[in-house]
């Protein structure tokens, strides 16, 4: 994982929000990825803010978007948020 990044998550009632910090990688695709896993099916809406990631490494993003067509069926409300939306799910 990037020596710098970092996921929060918080809850807000029936939703969840990840907040993504620093640089974005392969071990932190796979970080965001199990934390999708873990908590998904829990919440109605999970929003994902990418307004503080600072670098998106490719290896990273294709890392998540190789697995993003699975969770997106699986959880049908991901919300991305943030400067950098484009940059993971495009």
């Amino acid at each position: 994982m990037a020596s710098n990044f970092k996921l929060f998550l918080h809850e807000t009632g029936d939703s969840l929000h990840l907040k993504l910090y620093g640089d974005f990688d392969g071990s932190s695709a796979l970080e965001l990825i199990n934390a999708l896993k873990q908590y998904g099916s829990k919440f109605y809406q999970i929003f994902i803010d990418t307004d503080d990631l600072e670098m998106i490494h490719s290896f990273g993003r294709d890392v998540f978007q190789k697995y993003y067509g699975f969770l997106d069926k699986r959880l049908k409300n991901l919300v991305f948020i943030g400067r950098n939306k484009l940059k993971l799910t495009l």
